[in-house]
């Protein structure tokens, strides 16, 4: 249940509050599945991070909650740097990469890219520029007219990705989006991601179960046990070094595994602690 009514949000209200905040979360499905249990997090504008554990502990739930997409049983969830709506869900601050692309077949590139602002009433036409902008930051400027069944699966992604960057979200949310590519692409696309993190700014909550993908990728990762689904540790991850194909081999980076890999195996003998 969203704590903030309807209200505007000022630029300087905005750089001072967090964009989510999660207090007590506990959702139950209609089946009597437990899918998290008291689960608080708070994310800062800025931040990437990183939601780790075992399959089937909530992570995609707990993200589908943040963006809105489903109720929360007991506890309460806020977006305090955004509009609200009349139903009480931030207004067009967030964006969503899904596990699959989900492209439409029949719809070329940029057609797919276009879908959220055409749901805002923008033609083609004046959504041009802004298309063709978010698909050169994927590397896709030469594909608009492509089609879904053209593509690689890593391209397919990118096309996802633009559509999500393409209403210019404060937040991206992204549920295990490469979990199916293989590892070069894989590898690839994390740091297409860390770019475009870097070059613009957006906030990310990104849902793993891979230890190396989290360690990787952010400046924070939030164990859970799994389910219910909670908060085992937040760990903050910093580095001097660039995140590129050498520091995947750096001590530094191995360090950091081995930390959020104990941290995981914590978090999975402890799951039964559950008070």
């Amino acid at each position: 249940m969203p704590l903030a009514e309807a209200q505007a949000v000022s630029p300087q209200e905005t750089r001072k509050r967090p964009l989510v905040v999660m207090r007590s979360v506990s959702k139950v499905f209609s089946s009597g599945t437990v899918a998290l249990s008291d689960m608080s997090l708070t994310v800062e504008s800025g931040e990437f991070v990183s939601l780790l554990g075992p399959s089937g502990c909530g992570k995609s739930t707990a993200l589908r909650i943040i963006a809105g997409l489903g109720d929360v049983t007991s506890g309460a969830i806020d977006w305090p740097s955004s509009r609200i709506n009349s139903k009480g869900l931030p207004e067009g601050d967030i964006g969503f990469v899904f596990q699959e692309p989900t492209l439409m077949p029949w719809k070329n590139v940029f057609d797919n890219v276009h879908l959220p602002l055409r749901l805002r009433g923008v033609s083609k036409a004046a959504a041009s520029d802004r298309i063709m902008d978010v698909l050169t930051t994927v590397g896709l400027q030469d594909f608009a007219k492509a089609y879904p069944r053209e593509l690689s699966g890593g391209m397919r992604m990118r096309v996802s990705i633009a559509r999500a960057l393409v209403t210019k979200p404060k937040l991206l949310l992204m549920d295990e989006p490469f979990a199916a590519l293989d590892e070069i692409t894989r590898q690839k696309l994390n740091d297409d991601v860390l770019r475009l993190w870097k070059t613009t700014g957006i906030t990310v909550i990104f849902v793993t179960h891979s230890v190396f993908e989290s360690a990787y990728l952010s400046n924070r990762i939030v164990v859970m046990k799994a389910r219910p689904g909670r908060v085992h540790a937040d760990l903050p991850l910093t580095t001097s070094l660039e995140r590129d194909a050498y520091y995947r081999s750096s001590e530094e980076y191995r360090k950091a595994c081995e930390t959020v890999s104990h941290s995981l195996i914590g978090a999975i003998n402890s799951a039964g602690d559950h008070r």
